[in-house]
């Protein structure tokens, strides 16, 4: 059991030293030192995978380390639950907010403090809320319902009631990954002003950007371990990818040359007032979307506004409730993936172990899945074409033989992309639709997925790419869509729109 310091005016607000977490066959933090000054914004920096997430659950009181120490000022106490290092002044907001839907901002506020008398003082609390909200900027109405709130206004309730029970360190993990570009602003105001009141925040990011934008010092991690330790006035970009990656990398994504483009007449995906309805609510509302040849059409949105109802019809996974979807000039509308893919359509879902791949089946088998039926299944050569994907890829794995289930998250992304996105000479007129492409995956990764997503458009194949990540659609795609609770609020030229336009479109204001 980890120990953990606190009390004493002395030492950094809080401070691990050693810290070691194990998991089955996995060692996520591996004698980690790590320490945050009072008033000070320190970013942990690392792709998916690096131990950020692990490490901030140790300093919150989530996880017990297997070795280590941390200290928060002066006296060693046992961090148990995040109860113990709320009691302690520390807090953490995770990247799934934990606020019950149909409670108001004051009553997620006062759930779960046991110093609250039994009959809630509503009043009082709703006023208490209001105080901290405007103390830190962070406007939210103490009587809303969640429900009602948008994804930033959930996150502001998140930080809300962690300031309300007195935590002075406050852990925000991957923070920026749901919000429009006006919400990421209003945020870093708010993690400033925090750090001007003292508090200490702890940054979790992999977006250099973002990174450099709103923190003193950054600690990088890359595979468990401390890689290095930097202010942002000493580094930049590229040292820190390079920390990252523990080679140089190429930041910057572009959109290739263009050679491949296609006469504005061929359209190799079309969809048509596309409508879905799920439980009574339009997860679609009236899409209309096409693809060209040599194209790559990005499709932006906060998470949970239509962007994987709308990769799965025109994926042929899901039938939309009404309208049609054509793939290089045949409809599709309701006949299924197996019709779409022998249309010459590849699919590169985000829900990687649950509709891209078969967790308990090996990496040979999940390829042979997409191949088409035949008398006899040639084994070998899929095995050779698993082998040279986990080269090419860098796939972590015990070997083409393993279940895809023992895969990490960005192992599993790489294992699904090089399925789909390795058998690029199948077909001249190939649509490609990827969901997320480079999610999980570190910054060599993603240059070798962008690469591939180059390639298909140079060959003539038109490429949907939807990301949540809007630097990514921005720089790759040649034309983007906006989706706001399915529909389509704004579409141009990514470098014909301005920034705030798309961050508006993003929140469903505008036309």
């Amino acid at each position: 059991m980890a120990l953990v310091t606190i009390g004493g005016a002395a030492g950094p607000a809080i401070e691990a030293r050693r810290i070691t977490k194990r998991f089955p066959d996995v060692v996520a933090n591996d004698g980690i030192d790590f320490a945050v000054e009072r008033g000070e914004v320190h970013t942990l920096l690392g792709e998916n995978g690096a131990g950020k997430s692990t490490l901030a659950a140790v300093l919150c009181g989530l996880y017990a380390a297997d070795e280590g120490e941390v200290r928060i000022g002066g006296q060693p106490v046992r961090l148990r639950s995040p109860r113990d290092g709320l009691a302690h002044g520390v807090g953490m907001v995770h990247q799934h907010f934990r606020l019950v839907e149909r409670f108001t901002v004051a009553e997620n506020v006062a759930l779960g403090d046991l110093d609250q008398p039994l009959r809630l003082p509503r009043r009082r609390i709703e006023e208490q809320v209001a105080e901290v909200s405007e103390r830190f900027g962070l406007p939210v109405d103490p009587r809303a319902c969640i429900a009602d709130l948008s994804v930033g206004q959930r996150q502001r309730v998140a930080i809300v009631k962690l300031l309300h029970r007195g935590a002075t360190v406050l852990l925000l993990d991957e923070p920026t990954a749901v919000l429009t570009p006006q919400e990421v602003d209003a945020l870093f105001g708010t993690v400033r002003s925090m750090a001007a009141e003292g508090a200490s925040v702890v940054f979790i990011s992999h977006k250099l950007a973002e990174v450099m934008a709103v923190s003193d010092r950054v600690t990088v991690l890359r595979d468990g371990r401390v890689t290095g330790e930097v202010r942002c006035a000493d580094t930049d970009q590229r040292e820190l990818a390079r920390m990252m990656v523990g080679r140089p990398v190429e930041l910057t994504a572009s959109r290739g040359t263009g050679a491949g483009l296609a006469s504005a007449d061929v359209v190799a995906l079309r969809a048509e007032q596309l409508v879905l309805e799920r439980g009574g609510i339009r997860a679609l509302d009236g899409v209309n979307l096409c693809v060209r040849p040599g194209e790559i059409v990005g499709v932006a949105g906060v998470a949970g506004n239509g962007q994987r109802d709308l990769a799965e019809v025109l994926a042929g996974v899901v039938a939309p409730t009404s309208g049609r979807v054509e793939v290089n000039g045949v409809e599709i509308t309701g006949r299924g993936p197996a019709q779409a893919r022998r249309l010459g359509l590849a699919f590169v879902p985000e829900d990687r172990l649950g509709t891209g791949l078969v967790p308990d089946m090996d990496m040979v088998d999940n390829v042979l899945l997409t191949r088409e039926r035949r008398f006899f299944i040639d084994r070998r050569s899929a095995r050779r074409e698993v082998e040279q994907a986990i080269a090419d890829f860098a796939i972590k794995t015990p070997g083409p033989g393993a279940a895809t289930r023992v895969l990490s998250g960005g192992n599993a992304q790489k294992a699904l992309l090089a399925r789909e996105l390795g058998q690029l000479d199948e077909g001249a007129r190939r649509v490609v639709i990827v969901s997320s492409p480079t999610r999980g995956l570190d910054i060599g990764a993603s240059e070798l997925v962008r690469d591939l997503l180059h390639r298909v458009r140079e060959e003539g194949g038109a490429v949907v790419l939807i990301s949540e990540d809007l630097d990514e659609v921005r720089s790759l795609a040649d034309r983007m869509v906006v989706l706001y609770r399915g529909r389509i609020q704004l579409e141009g030229d990514p470098d014909q729109l301005a920034i705030e336009d798309i961050g508006l479109a993003m929140a469903g204001v505008g036309s």
